[in-house]
Formats: structure tokens, sequence, C-alpha cells
């Protein structure tokens, strides 16, 4: 990868997460913590994905969900856990959710998943600025002036540049989760 996105593996279980962090270090910069207060610390906007366990001792993965998101850290979150899911995960600000056992494979597929849903979102929110200011542009200017423009021009095509992106995306997905899930993040925050 030309990026190298930076993953914080968070469990009590030392060699676990170890395990999970050499799994994912050829694709990605890894950081590991093994309690919740670890993973506060070693939290930064840098980081772009957290694995996170939800029962450890002290601060729960839980509250340490909440309090990534209470300090506004924008990073996407994966609950790996051995916790069944239940009507509690409802309310919680995670991207996806794994139950252990959970194999290389997936692990690794579920990170790619959320760093393409991410990139996703990020592509959906930069193309409708753009096509609001192409819009508004063309509302208050004369089409001689907007085709003579070389921002304009440089501006239609960026346009057209995310939504080739955003339709190949969109085609790519094969289940009612994965468009489901695209869109997750898009939500306005209550």
């Amino acid at each position: 990868m030309s990026e190298m996105l930076e993953v914080l593996v968070v469990d009590d279980e030392a060699r676990l997460a170890d395990l999970f962090a050499a799994w994912l270090e050829t694709e990605w910069i890894v950081d590991t913590a093994y309690d919740g207060s670890e993973a506060l610390e070693k939290m930064s906007d840098t980081v772009e994905i957290v694995l996170l366990d939800r029962r450890m001792p002290g601060l729960s993965g839980d509250e340490v969900l909440a309090q990534i998101r209470a300090h506004g850290y924008d990073s996407r979150v994966v609950m790996v856990t051995a916790v069944d899911p239940d009507f509690d995960i409802i309310e919680m600000g995670f991207d996806d959710y794994l139950v252990k056992p959970v194999s290389k494979d997936e692990l690794v597929e579920i990170v790619s998943t959320v760093i393409d849903r991410s990139a996703y979102e990020s592509h959906i929110r930069e193309y409708y600025a753009l096509v609001s200011k192409k819009a508004l542009l063309e509302s208050e200017k004369p089409a001689h002036e907007l085709e003579t423009n070389d921002e304009y021009q440089q501006l239609c095509d960026r346009v057209a540049d995310l939504e080739a992106s955003i339709d190949e995306t969109v085609s790519e997905m094969r289940t009612h989760d994965d468009f489901v899930d695209a869109f997750q993040d898009l939500q306005p925050d209550n």
C-alpha cells in the first residue's frame, strides 16, 4: 500500500492482541494496547482503525469506545470480541462487529472493508460538496463564462471522477448489508 494506515489492536489477552497485530502488520502500521487505559493513551488522530475487545478488566471496550467518540476521534472501530451481540449494540458507535474466534482472513477482510467504507464515505461527502458548488456557479454565471473557466472545468472533471468512483463502489456491493454499512456514517449525529 502506498499510504500506510494505522491500526490499534486493543485486547487484554496479550498473546491474542500480538497475534492480530502480526496478521495485520504486513498491510498496515499496527500498535497494540492490552487494556482500555493504554488504548486511550495510544489514541491519536492518526489511528484509522481500532480493533477493540468488549470485555476487559478496568475500562471495558464499551467504555473505551464511548471515550473515543467523546474525544472526537474519527477512527473506525471494529469490536472483536467473544461477547455475542445483543440489543445494546444498537446505540453503540462502532463500524463493525466480529465474534471470536476470528481467522486471519476474516480480520484482514474486515479491516479492508472498513477502510473502503471510510474512503467511500469521504468520496460521497466530497462529491456532494462539489456538486453543490457546481450548481451554485451554474445558477450565477453565464454558460460562456463557465465554458472558458479552467477552475470550473477542473471542478467538472473532479465531479465526474468522483461519480465514477462512487458508481464503481456501489456496483461492487454484494449484499444489502454492504450497502447499509457504506452509508451508516453518513447519518447525522443526534
